[in-house]
């Protein structure tokens, strides 16, 4: 027996695959002022149209797809957890830009976002962790993010985001 979600009918799975009604919301901005520092968190940032954002030491080539990276709030408490911490990483620790709750960002791969009232982002591909984790997080640090290592992204339109801001998918 076929089960409605799971058949051969490749529109409904398409279909399913669009449809992502959720919103989420901004919860961390984090830049790096200097290679290899500790990252820095800001209340609002600015993004500059396909190139970085501002007050980050790198700077992605135009049209990059790896010009800001995101992770996902909730995937904080798993990561410590796999490392037998009791409290959330702080979001520095694992050196992505943007933290965002409320939205599975798995789901969001090859789609645009925008965050806020201006920034729209092209989500590009999964950031898988580096050998950095080992340094950061310790022991089993690179094993602990693999699955959680947040997305990659090439910045459409630029703009102003500012912590608390809604995080919606593009139609």
């Amino acid at each position: 027996m076929a089960f409605p979600f799971f058949g051969d009918d490749k529109s409904t799975v398409a279909r399913l695959l669009s449809t992502l009604p959720q919103t989420g919301r901004l919860e961390w901005i984090g830049q790096r002022p200097v290679r290899r520092e500790p990252l820095v968190a800001v209340p609002e940032a600015e993004l500059k149209t396909d190139s970085h954002l501002l007050g980050d030491h790198a700077r992605p080539k135009a049209g990059g797809k790896r010009q800001i990276t995101l992770i996902q709030y909730e995937h904080l408490a798993a990561v410590a957890s796999y490392l037998g911490l009791d409290a959330p990483l702080a979001p520095g620790r694992l050196r992505r830009n943007l933290a965002v709750s409320g939205l599975n960002l798995l789901a969001l791969k090859n789609r645009q976002i925008q965050i806020g009232e201006q920034v729209i982002l092209d989500i590009t591909g999964e950031c898988h962790p580096c050998s950095r984790m080992e340094e950061e997080l310790g022991p089993g640090g690179y094993n602990a993010m693999r699955g959680h290592g947040g997305l990659t992204a090439h910045i459409a339109q630029g703009g102003l985001i500012r912590l608390g801001d809604t995080v919606r998918v593009v139609d």
